[in-house]
């Protein structure tokens, strides 16, 4: 048992290691090892089964028998049978893992095209021993799987129906708003946000003529109150109750702040939304993993994920977004990656392949250049080339996109 568990345990690493040049190698090769090794990795799913399968048969066989076996000896030499179950697991434990788990896996790691080719013929004959069972639970996590993936299958057929169903009258805003509306659900809070660089508070120790000049600057309607820094937001001040004591200079109005509403960064916007509209709320602060604040998200943000830009009287003419020909365009690197798909007119999920964790273009170019980027720096991805145009104290200020009208551009 120790003999089949030790290359049923390094089998799994010398199988799925070998590279290409070795797959090459062996297929010049007509012995029969060669061959063995080619049929099993013909199968790689229902191979990892058998393995697995046969490996946890093996190494509970080989607990009891070794239980069994040491149970005489061990009780002669220690009485107290809280302090026997003890000594068993731990000579177990230590011995199992070593024999069968970490030995094989080094020794597999470090001759993986001879480990394979010398144990072929055991695992061959184990494999077509279990072949059945293991092709059957292969394809029944398979099922599971898809069935998973159900909703988000749906969600692709009506992505595509948007463009096969839909009149050829359809604006492309319309059709934006539609894909809005499919892919609401999978949209988070994190990918919506304004950062927190580009949020503005007011700090609580702030004096109300300085709040006055502060809130006559910046044109919000609702604006975070932090203590020390935007870590520790206290409350939300709604700037048009401040009015009614413009004449008298109320010094104490901290007593009109709201409660915070705070949310997560991983928050799908349709729960936001639902919850915006329960609390009777428009503004939330978003926080990270420890507790820190991430930026804000307010009632319009979501929207604009359905219906497009809003713009209102105090929005600033230049957004960053430049339309230079038809197929480029200068987006600001802060920019969140589905306002930038509006705005040059593709589906918003677009560079969702392509874009890791970053939800900004400037974070999109981060993970294509792997490091940062110098002005200039030019990458492609798909039908896409990004330049790096402006950096500023390790920000990507500006970034121009260029549709590639053909592969070879």
């Amino acid at each position: 048992m120790l003999v089949f568990s030790f290359f049923v345990s390094g089998y799994e690493v010398a199988l799925f290691s070998l590279n290409k040049t070795d797959l090459d190698w062996m297929k010049t090769k007509s012995s029969p090892a060669a061959k063995r090794v080619l049929r099993l990795l013909a199968e790689p799913k229902p191979v990892y089964v058998s393995l697995l399968t046969a490996g946890t048969f093996l190494n509970i066989c080989l607990i009891l028998l070794a239980n069994f076996l040491l149970s005489d000896q061990l009780q002669r030499l220690i009485p107290q049978s809280g302090l026997l179950w003890f000594v068993k697991v731990v000579l177990l434990s230590a011995g199992l893992i070593f024999l069968v788990r970490i030995l094989p896996k080094v020794w597999a790691t470090q001759n993986n095209l001879r480990f394979a080719l010398e144990a072929a013929w055991l695992i061959e004959g184990l494999h077509l021993f279990l072949r059945q069972p293991s092709v059957h639970l292969v394809a029944l996590a398979d099922r599971i799987g898809r069935l998973a993936q159900t909703d988000k299958n749906e969600k692709q057929k009506l992505d595509e129906a948007l463009d096969e169903d839909i009149p050829s009258t359809t604006t492309s805003d319309e059709r934006n708003i539609l894909r809005g509306v499919i892919r609401f659900g999978d949209i988070s809070v994190r990918q919506i946000m304004k950062a927190r660089l580009d949020v503005s508070g007011i700090d609580i120790d702030t004096p109300f003529d300085q709040l006055i000049q502060q809130i006559e600057s910046l044109h919000y309607s609702r604006l975070p109150v932090y203590r020390g820094s935007l870590d520790e937001v206290v409350g939300i001040l709604h700037t048009k109750e401040l009015l009614p004591y413009l004449r008298s200079g109320k010094s104490d109005w901290i007593t009109l702040l709201r409660s915070p509403f705070f949310v997560p960064e991983h928050k799908p916007i349709e729960d936001l939304f639902q919850e915006f509209q329960q609390r009777r709320v428009h503004f939330a602060v978003v926080v990270d993993e420890f507790g820190g604040t991430s930026g804000i998200v307010t009632l319009e943000d979501v929207l604009e994920e359905v219906i497009g830009e809003i713009q209102d009287e105090f929005d600033e003419e230049n957004t960053g977004l430049q339309r230079i020909d038809e197929v480029t365009f200068l987006i600001d690197g802060r920019t969140a990656l589905t306002e930038a798909c509006r705005f040059m007119q593709q589906p918003i999920d677009t560079f969702d392949s392509i874009k890791g964790d970053s939800d900004t273009v400037a974070g999109l170019v981060l993970e294509l250049a792997g490091g940062f980027p110098q002005p200039e720096d030019s990458f492609v991805a798909g039908d896409f080339r990004f330049t790096v145009l402006q950096i500023d104290q390790n920000r990507i200020h500006q970034v121009r996109i260029q549709i590639l009208v053909s592969p070879y551009e």
